[in-house]
């Protein structure tokens, strides 16, 4: 990447080709954001440590840089990490149409006080292969059950979620909804640390016990709103090996209620323009065949239409890394011991490995060749899908985990635009298949 004329408080990222399917990839921080966030952590590492003969608050800066510098190095890396670098990464890999097979694995870190820090990561690339102009395959789309039972069903889910909408009179956030939000720390007279950037996060308001700290600062609250602070769930988020007190302003800048499932959105994310092109979208997750959905099968039949005319190998280290990823996810399925106690079991598990690795490369390779964007608005038609377990029958690709120790955690927005791209992706195919 050429670096002359680059602004010194500029991220920057660079690409390293190692072979042919490997690369390193480095997202450099400036060193003037390092100086900023080390003299911060030593600011409040000096206001809580007590040491003998000192008061506390008043141990001598000298002193906390030498006794602490390792422990205060991690809470900078750390930091830098959750503030910039994940999703500077992520955004680059979209804008560079980089085909990564499975997720970056970071690799070094780089860090002192006087030079720019470096994250690199470790990315299997995939190279791109011709694609045939897929919108013209023949494709026979799966047919709806005819029973008038089901299109009962979805009448009575759209009259439903409507009235729900009419009953909503206060906009007010509350549990269950997913907030999106934008901050950015502060100076003593409320001036962005680091102007320009600010880091946009999406959380789910958790009903459990361990969310009530982090869900107390939206409750109550809507779109618009802007408010500072220094509670601890935004500080252990960003790093906990400091009892830090940064000064956050924070902008509500979208909210997905979970009080009624938005028909105006559902209709943005599929392009539906009628009632009756409404109703013939929800058939899709209400028509049943062998214990499989319409919407599923006409996916199904998608892919293995795509894959029989793109025909690739997936090395088979990229197959082991997707097989570790779903066995994580059976684990954690009550009938894990059920599943795992039949003879084929772990040839099942590879088989599905492989097929997930297959449609997630040309799922992205159609993502780039075809020029899909992807926005924040995207991401509320989709998230808006998981607000009713029926409608979650339209999601394909499982999102990031969003809970950690039990409790929700806030994630990246440029994290989920890389699910959401995805999916808009599939939209994208499955309407020109079966445009007629």
């Amino acid at each position: 990447m050429e670096q002359k004329n680059i602004p010194s408080d500029a991220l920057r990222f660079l690409m390293h080709q190692d072979s042919s399917h490997f690369s390193f990839a480095t997202v450099i921080i400036p060193a003037s954001f390092v100086q900023t966030i080390y003299g911060k952590a030593v600011y409040f590492q000096q206001h809580c440590t007590h040491t003998h003969g000192f008061p506390q608050g008043r141990v001598p800066l000298e002193y906390i840089q030498e006794n602490f510098r390792s422990h205060l190095l991690e809470h900078v890396k750390e930091f830098l990490f959750n503030y910039f670098v994940i999703s500077f990464l992520y955004q680059e890999i979209r804008k560079n149409k980089l085909l990564v097979a499975g997720e970056p694995r970071i690799h070094s870190i780089e860090l002192d006080m006087d030079h720019d820090a470096k994250f690199t990561f470790a990315l299997n690339l995939f190279e791109h292969i011709p694609l045939q102009e897929w919108r013209y395959f023949p494709f026979k789309a799966p047919k709806r059950k005819k029973y008038k039972d089901l299109d009962r069903q979805v009448e009575q889910f759209i009259e439903y979620e409507r009235q729900q909408l009419k009953n909503t009179t206060e906009n007010n956030i509350s549990i269950d909804d997913w907030v999106g939000f934008s901050l950015y720390p502060v100076d003593t007279k409320n001036n962005p640390l680091f102007d320009g950037y600010q880091e946009d996060l999406w959380l789910k308001m958790g009903n459990e016990e361990a969310d009530i700290p982090m869900r107390s600062l939206f409750v109550d609250k809507n779109v618009g709103d802007i408010f500072c602070s220094t509670d601890q769930p935004l500080q252990k988020y960003f790093s906990d090996h400091v009892d830090t007190r940064y000064n956050f302003c924070v902008e509500i800048t979208h909210v997905v209620h979970h009080s009624y499932f938005c028909l105006d959105q559902f209709k943005k994310h599929f392009r539906i323009k009628t009632n009756k092109e409404l109703h013939q979208k929800l058939i899709e997750v209400f028509s049943y065949r062998n214990d499989l959905s319409l919407r599923r099968s006409m996916i199904e039949e998608s892919f293995k239409l795509l894959l029989s005319k793109h025909r690739f190998h997936v090395p088979n280290h990229l197959v082991l890394r997707q097989q570790k990823m779903l066995l994580n996810k059976i684990s954690q399925n009550p009938d894990y011991h059920v599943y795992r106690a039949q003879r084929d079991f772990k040839l099942r598990v590879k088989q599905l490995a492989e097929k997930q690795a297959r449609e997630k490369l040309m799922i992205d390779m159609i993502a780039y060749k075809d020029n899909v964007s992807v926005s924040q608005e995207d991401i509320k038609t989709y998230l808006n899908l998981t607000n009713r377990p029926r409608t979650k029958g339209f999601i394909y690709f499982d999102p990031p985990e969003t809970k950690l120790d039990g409790k929700e955690i806030p994630l990246p927005a440029e994290e989920l635009k890389q699910t959401c791209l995805r999916e808009k992706t599939l939209n994208h195919i499955i309407h020109h298949l079966t445009r007629k």
